[in-house]
């Protein structure tokens, strides 16, 4: 199913869609798979536990967070595309990224879990029929798609990936 399929557009989620062509969902996930996204490991090596200003996170902790995110919105996808229509919750970032153990990884580490997650993210999808894609729920106060959430997994890192290259980069 292509992008063009979502309707209507999620509100606060569209700027994570909006970020992946109106191509078929799995030739998204395969042109913008982690080690496509994340190809500069020398540059995210080299920031590692730097952020750019005081307060922000770091590169390990944005990939931590894309990594759960992708959990979050992978899990919200297999309930709706299955007809379950129990109103899910927002989650704190913050809160989260607070609780991890990114400064003690790596970054390749990361990018492994980052990879295995989208694995299990496209084995998920493969297991839905287009109606299922289609089929919404309520998650963050926004009526969204199996299918839109999907998009969301995608572009939410192209997101992250933007900021790194236009925040982080430049103190290298």
């Amino acid at each position: 199913m292509n992008k063009s399929a979502i309707n209507p557009m999620p509100q606060f989620f569209d700027r994570y869609i909006n970020l992946v062509e109106d191509i078929d969902i799995f030739e998204a996930f395969d042109q913008h798979a982690p080690d496509n996204i994340y190809a500069e490991t020398t540059k995210l090596t080299e920031l590692g536990d730097r952020a750019y200003a005081q307060g922000k996170w770091t590169v390990k902790d944005i990939l931590q967070h894309v990594i759960d995110n992708e959990r979050i919105m992978a899990y919200r996808a297999m309930r709706f595309s299955r007809n379950d229509k129990t109103i899910l919750p927002g989650y704190d970032e913050e809160i989260l990224a607070a609780n991890t153990m990114a400064s003690q990884r790596s970054i390749q580490d990361l990018l492994q879990e980052f990879n295995q997650v989208r694995q299990s993210t496209i084995s998920l999808f493969k297991s839905m029929s287009g109606e299922m894609m289609l089929r919404s729920g309520f998650a963050y106060k926004s009526d969204i798609s199996a299918l839109a959430l999907g998009f969301v997994i995608i572009g939410h890192p192209v997101h992250h990936m933007r900021v790194i290259r236009e925040r982080y980069f430049p103190l290298l």
